[in-house]
């Protein structure tokens, strides 16, 4: 776990599947941490929970949360999930919707997980083992667009800040957990911020899942933005975050 700010609204930050609490880098210095209090969330077997074992589902993730957030006295707080940390929100917002002022998410997994045909999954399956595939994932992930030193050292912070079984357990939770009717119709105050140059998880399917489930969804696409906009576009996005949540 991370923390940035002193401010009243609380901001639970969940990564995403190659990420940690530590991969929010190059958000945090463009926030405000005078109006907003955030915590930046490790799951099992990430960051600084490498070592704990579980059972890296989509339920106990959310669970792991709401337990963060009573540790914390965190009443009501917002939350911000990128990319697997998009379903895990998700299940938090289902399992306490109550204690939920916000909810931003930043290409997000849809509640209903995502589809794969067999030669991407064989290549999602292995990025567990192998490096390469990592790399090749989040370069197909952000356009086949950015610079190799960049995604040598997204796979390098992967690699330092996940253990290999959370990795592997975390891929079937997040690509095959669908819950997507306990959230239908949902009346809470949520935006999805997608990058034009992500090719599986962007407008046209955030518009395909979250719009047909969320009545009061907000959608943004960023230009010159693919997967992982934390790296790409953090001034812009902080501002969109914040601008959000301001008003919840």
């Amino acid at each position: 776990m991370e923390r940035f700010g002193t401010g009243e609204h609380v901001v639970l930050a969940l990564h995403g599947w190659f990420g940690s609490s530590r991969a929010w880098t190059a958000l945090t210095p463009h926030l405000d941490g005078d109006r907003f209090s955030y915590v930046f969330c490790d799951y099992r077997g990430y960051g600084a929970r490498r070592g704990e074992t579980g059972d890296y589902t989509i339920a106990e993730a959310a669970g792991d949360v709401l337990a963060l957030a009573d540790e914390l006295g965190a009443d009501r707080f917002s939350l911000v999930g990128h990319s697997m940390g998009g379903s895990v929100m998700q299940y938090v917002l289902a399992e306490a919707p109550q204690r939920i002022r916000g909810v931003v998410g930043i290409s997000p997994v849809p509640a209903s997980g995502v589809p794969f045909d067999d030669e991407t999954w064989q290549l999602f399956a292995g990025a567990a083992d192998n490096p390469e595939n990592r790399r090749a994932i989040i370069d197909f992930t952000t356009g086949n667009r950015l610079t190799g030193t960049w995604l040598d050292a997204a796979v390098r912070h992967s690699l330092e800040n996940a253990d290999r079984d959370a990795v592997a357990g975390y891929l079937e939770a997040w690509a095959k957990t669908d819950f997507h009717e306990r959230i239908a119709g949902n009346s809470a105050a949520i935006k999805v911020i997608v990058g034009e140059h992500d090719p599986a998880l962007g407008a046209e399917t955030m518009r395909g899942t979250f719009a047909q489930w969320y009545p009061k969804l907000e959608l943004e696409e960023f230009g010159n933005a693919g997967h992982y906009a934390i790296d790409e576009t953090p001034i812009a996005l902080a501002t969109s975050i914040e601008r959000f949540l301001a008003d919840c």
